[in-house]
């Protein structure tokens, strides 16, 4: 039996697996999100909520009623 039917079958899934996706986000909207996490993040360690409003874990057990 002749090895490159084996290794021509073989080649071709290696080569086929070595496949890289890039996504490109707008580097824009990517840093304004991160803001925004960010300010998030720091407002919740602070405690800086105003005092008629419900913590966030509140709010997402009445939407789910």
């Amino acid at each position: 039996m002749n090895k490159t039917w084996l290794v021509l079958p073989l080649a071709g899934a290696l080569l086929s697996a070595c496949v890289t996706i890039n996504i490109y986000f707008p580097a824009a909207a990517a840093e304004k999100a991160a803001d925004k996490i960010i300010d998030e993040v720091w407002q919740s360690q602070q405690g800086a909520a105003k005092p008629g409003d419900k913590p966030a874990a509140d709010a997402q057990k009445e939407e789910t009623k």
